[in-house]
Formats: structure tokens, C-alpha cells, sequence
């Protein structure tokens, strides 16, 4: 199954890797507020049992309500699961530990791999205006992580700048050349995130040219320094875009929302509603 993307049509990108502490979710919640900031409406779909997109945008446990969850599972209507988010342009359809046994409750259903497919192209959809949608995938290829690769348009890959950092993806590759054959034949890799980068650290140049040297043009321009802001800015549940705006983390990640940006034309449209 493929599917054209339309002019209307929110682009899709599904953030993932099976080995956790990789940023992904700090890169979520960033590359929205990047995107926002340029004009973009952009959603996120917190996919983790975690929650933690959904915390680290002040989404508090009590008040998340209908989850991803119901969006998926109990075929909740989306104008019931996404959140406003205290980031301009920014929107959340939040996630709690229900998720957690989700892919037992899927595994029965004969449409299991397509359930957030279905769920992010209903029609309430084209009401909402936006530009991106993002997943937050969890730490694991399970069938969250599936769902989330049949949903995307794209995949973007965060990839820890440390050792062993090459090996693990792998694995995912293979999926995503499962996924391609089976359920989605226009899946292609948005492009792979060198994260907490400590350019003092040998280490880190030697698993850029690593990757740079395997991967090529798949791996962004931008990288993602290690930052002490970009970590505090998770406690008081804000983008580090907006509890630092000036920091070197800052600066990272509104280049890698540029970077995407410029991919598909600036097609966003500055001071969106």
C-alpha cells in the first residue's frame, strides 16, 4: 500500500530507534517548536507508554484524558485526543501507561499494523491545518513501533554519537525494508541525527565520519551538541527553543527544523493560526 502525499497534506515523520537515550524525544518536542517557529501547525503523537513528549510539553498525567490509546484502540475521534500545547503552533495527542498493553489488545485485530494509519487520516484531519506530524516512536520495534512506520511518510533516525552507535541500526533498516515490502512502499529515511555531540571528544568526530562515510547523504548537515539547557529544559516542561532560546542547543535544533523545512519548499506559512 503507498500513498501520495497531496498538497494539503500533513507530512509525516516517525522518529525511532530501538536503543533508548538517543534524544528522540527531546528531538521531537524541538524539531516541533524549530518547525513552529518558522510558521509550521505542527502535531505530535506521543507513541511511548512513557509519556514523556507529553510531560516534557507540560501535558500533566491528570489532565491527558483520551490518549493515543483511545485514538488507536477504541477508534477515539481526533478532535477528542489532541492537546494544545503552551508552544505556539504546537499540538499533542498525549500518551500514558494504557499504551502499555496495547500490543496485546492489536495483535487480534486483522488491521493491526494500519490502526494509527487509519487514526491520522480521518477526516477531522484536514480541519486541523497542519503541516507536520511527528511520532514519537518507543525504544523498541514493536508493534507501536510498526504502526508508527506504516503511519509516517518518512523516518527520522536520532543516532547517539558514541561507539557501537552504527551497529544498532541494523536492525531497524531491516524494518523499515520490511515495512516498505509489505505495508508501505514509499516509507524512505528522512535522514539520520547525530546527537549529543561533544565535538572536544575524538570519539564523536570519529562516529560523524563514521557515519558520514556509510550512510552519506542520509545523515543531516545538523548536529546535536551535547547541552547542558537542552537537558534542564525537559524539568520545566518546556522545548529548550523556549527555555533558552539562545543556547548552543537551540541554535542546533532550528537548524535541523530549516534543514527540513527547506526539503519540501518552505511551504509553511509564517504566523499560522
Amino acid at each position: 500500500m503507498s500513498e501520495a502525499l497531496t498538497e494539503n497534506a500533513p507530512r509525516i515523520i516517525a522518529l525511532t530507534n530501538q536503543k533508548g537515550g538517543v534524544a528522540k524525544t527531546t528531538t521531537t518536542i524541538n524539531l516541533a517548536a524549530g518547525l513552529a517557529e518558522l510558521g509550521a501547525k505542527v502535531l505530535i503523537i506521543d507513541l511511548d507508554p512513557q509519556g514523556n513528549a507529553s510531560t516534557g510539553l507540560g501535558v500533566e498525567s491528570a489532565n491527558r484524558g483520551l490518549t493515543t490509546y483511545d485514538l488507536m484502540v477504541e477508534d477515539a475521534p481526533l478532535n477528542s485526543v489532541v492537546n494544545e500545547t503552551g508552544v505556539k503552533g504546537v499540538f499533542i495527542c498525549p500518551a500514558n501507561s494504557d499504551l502499555s498493553s496495547a500490543d496485546m489488545e492489536m495483535i487480534a485485530n486483522e488491521k493491526r499494523s494500519f490502526l494509527l494509519h487509519d487514526s491520522l487520516r480521518q477526516p477531522a484531519m484536514a480541519g486541523f491545518g497542519f503541516d507536520f506530524i511527528l511520532i514519537d516512536c518507543p525504544p523498541s520495534l514493536n508493534l507501536l513501533t510498526v504502526n508508527a512506520l506504516v503511519a509516517c511518510h518518512s523516518v527520522l533516525i536520532p543516532l547517539q554519537s558514541e561507539f557501537f552507535a552504527l551497529e544498532g541500526l541494523s536492525q531497524l533498516m531491516l524494518t523499515i525494508r520490511e515495512i516498505r515490502q509489505t505495508a508501505n512502499a514509499d516509507l524512505r529515511i528522512e535522514g539520520v541525527l547525530l546527537t549529543m555531540y561533544d565535538k572536544r571528544n575524538n570519539l564523536s568526530q570519529l562516529v560523524e565520519a563514521d557515519a558520514r562515510e556509510n550512510l552519506g547523504e542520509l545523515v543531516f548537515k545538523t548536529v546535536i551538541p551535547r547541552n547542558v539547557r537542552v537537558s534542564e529544559a525537559p524539568s520545566y516542561a518546556l522545548p529548550v527553543l523556549v527555555y533558552d532560546s539562545a543556547s548552543k542547543g537551540s541554535e542546533a535544533y532550528r537548524a535541523l527544523s530549516r534543514e527540513i523545512a527547506e526539503r519540501y519548499g518552505l511551504k509553511v506559512r509564517k504566523n499560522k493560526v
